[in-house]
């Protein structure tokens, strides 16, 4: 059930946000709880018993960790993360690891025969992970247990980051569980934040998003240098606002209710280093990566060798993540090359130049590495690659580069520039406390949702990019 969805703004939204503030305090967790399966069933379907399941064994074993001491503390833990990641490994990766063994096998006379047709249940890579962080987080004693099976469940599944984020940590919300103080300013808040969220995903992330699929279903040899490089400069402002547009919608919906969700999005095409870049995108997954991950593997305490390792092995984990698929294992390990080449650069060199040029190459950097994101296969990523850097020439053109840079999607691709590159926080920290800003912001708020909705009726529906992972 998309945010950006009729159904979901003029039915399950309305009817939630009633029943929840009719609801007695003491049984808001459950109200959520139950809406929060409604909302997955939506879309999972059959699958949805998946999410209950991760429910109970999380709940069961959080509880089992906190009681226990020494080796019974660390088998329960242990067993939990891997059937957390075992679940995942089978409905997410079986086809992959399947497909990637069976031509070795092939080569040893063993025929293995066509991978198993597995449905993937929506938001699988999310609710895992969160559910790691909560067990991991009692097991090094960062917090205590949920008093109750409804408020882990509430947490667990809450709706408005159930799907595609932000990740959520226990620890982040666990006040807010149990004591949410909600005003009618966090409501119009979180309603202005959920406005612009849906305004970024209609306006800006599908125009461009239709020209990234036009561009990207081209064969290769059909492609000028134009052509690829307007192709995937559209495909990386459609994801950059579908996301972040997802995550502004889901961090305004908590707000709405009562829960402060922590940002994921800080305009990450200003970083002028792909470092910086991974403190601005996706901030909860790099956060999540960062603690589970890179600090337990030594993290940068075991010298400089060790630390370009680690980084490398975290980032193919990301690129992992993201898609079942060795071009998203390719994008993981680009990203990881160059945290690391800048890192040694840290090390043996100094600081990292800054300034215009140190953006270009960071932008650049970025841009390239979304082609193996978007690419199906990692044939079209090269020759995909070979076409923008003028390596490969056209053997026909059926659609020069004025066909997909019309007027029209121009102003859009420059739209979005603007919006992903202004410093827009030296606008608000000057209008804040002002009263004609604030008129200004409930009143752009509206023309942002009544235009999202006429975009909304006359388009067809379009997923959120995330929804796959």
């Amino acid at each position: 059930m998309a945010f950006s969805s009729n159904f979901f703004i003029f039915a399950y939204l309305p009817l939630v946000l009633l029943g929840y503030f009719v609801t007695p305090d003491r049984m808001k967790n459950a109200t959520l709880l139950v809406a929060s399966l409604v909302f997955y069933a939506f879309d999972a379907g059959h699958l949805a018993w998946l999410l209950v399941v991760s429910i109970v064994l999380n709940h069961v074993a959080g509880r089992a960790i906190a009681r226990r001491t020494g080796k019974a503390r660390h088998v329960i833990f242990a067993l939990t993360v891997v059937a957390n990641l075992a679940f995942l490994l089978h409905y997410k990766y079986t086809a992959f690891i399947w497909q990637s063994v069976e031509p070795l096998l092939s080569m040893a006379g063993l025929q293995i025969g066509k991978p198993p047709s597995i449905e993937l249940p929506i938001g699988i890579s999310f609710f895992t992970f969160q559910a790691i962080s909560y067990v991991a987080d009692i097991y090094t004693g960062r917090i205590v247990p949920a008093r109750r099976f409804i408020d882990f469940g509430a947490y667990h599944s809450l709706f408005p980051q159930l799907i595609a984020g932000p990740i959520v940590r226990y620890v982040e919300i666990e006040k807010e569980l149990y004591d949410r103080r909600g005003s009618l300013g966090d409501f119009a808040d979180g309603l202005y934040r959920f406005c612009l969220g849906l305004g970024k995903k209609l306006i800006l992330a599908d125009p461009m998003g239709v020209v990234a699929d036009q561009v990207f279903s081209l064969p290769t040899n059909e492609l000028t240098s134009g052509v690829a490089w307007f192709g995937v400069l559209a495909y990386t402002l459609q994801i950059y606002f579908d996301f972040s547009g997802y995550s502004d919608m889901a961090i305004g919906l908590g707000r709405m209710l009562g829960f402060p969700f922590p940002e994921n999005f800080n305009q990450p095409y200003r970083a002028q280093s792909i470092t910086e870049f991974w403190r601005r995108w996706h901030m909860t997954l790099s956060r999540w990566f960062r603690d589970y991950v890179y600090i337990p593997l030594g993290g940068n305490r075991l010298g400089p060798a060790r630390t370009y390792c680690n980084l490398v092995i975290v980032f193919f984990l990301c690129g992992l993540w993201h898609g079942a698929g060795w071009t998203f294992v390719v994008w993981g390990l680009y990203h990881g090359f160059w945290l690391a080449a800048e890192r040694m650069y840290v090390t043996h060199v100094g600081p990292l130049p800054g300034g215009w040029l140190a953006w270009a190459r960071t932008f650049l950097i970025v841009v390239v590495g979304w082609v193996f994101f978007r690419a199906s296969s990692l044939e079209q990523a090269v020759g995909f690659l070979q076409v923008m850097a003028g390596l490969s020439s056209p053997t026909v053109v059926f659609y020069e580069l004025q066909v997909f840079a019309s007027p029209h999607n121009v102003f859009f691709a420059l739209c979005g520039l603007g919006f992903a590159l202004l410093p827009f926080e030296r606008f608000s920290m000057r209008l804040e406390g002002d009263r004609r800003a604030v008129a200004l912001k409930a009143a752009g708020a509206v023309v942002l949702f009544c235009y999202s909705i006429a975009l909304l009726s006359a388009n067809s529906f379009n997923p959120f990019i995330y929804f796959r992972f």
